[in-house]
């Protein structure tokens, strides 16, 4: 019953900088937790930072920490802000919710996805 869809996503040089959002619609912003994960070719989906709606809390995977921010706004999105782009960002980005659980990265925690945008950095 909920909707997420995500869109911004493009392809850069390494360096450059791009910022994701996710539309969610039949939803609202309870206590949940909102995350972004991503996926490359061959590699298991990986979490990427996790969002608490109760509170605005965040939490950032060691690979993105200092370079990504997460953050939400009034009108039901979710946002990525993606600077200082590395050839290994490089995957499908997909948005989450998730209701009931606690602060974690297992994606098979998460019960709502979108259907991913695309990121590519070159060199």
């Amino acid at each position: 019953q909920v909707q997420l869809v995500e869109s911004g996503g493009g392809s850069v040089q390494a360096g450059g900088s791009l910022r994701l959002s996710c539309a969610i619609s039949g939803h609202t912003w309870n206590r949940n937790y909102m995350a972004w994960f991503r996926q490359a070719p061959g590699k298991e989906r990986e979490g990427v930072a996790i969002i608490y709606t109760g509170t605005g809390g965040t939490f950032y995977a060691d690979s993105v920490k200092g370079r990504f921010t997460i953050s939400r706004d009034n009108a039901n999105t979710l946002y990525l802000q993606m600077n200082s782009l590395k050839p290994e960002d490089t995957a499908m980005y997909y948005c989450a919710a998730g209701l009931n659980i606690r602060w974690t990265f297992a994606p098979g925690e998460y019960t709502n996805w979108g259907q991913g945008t695309q990121v590519t950095v070159s060199s």
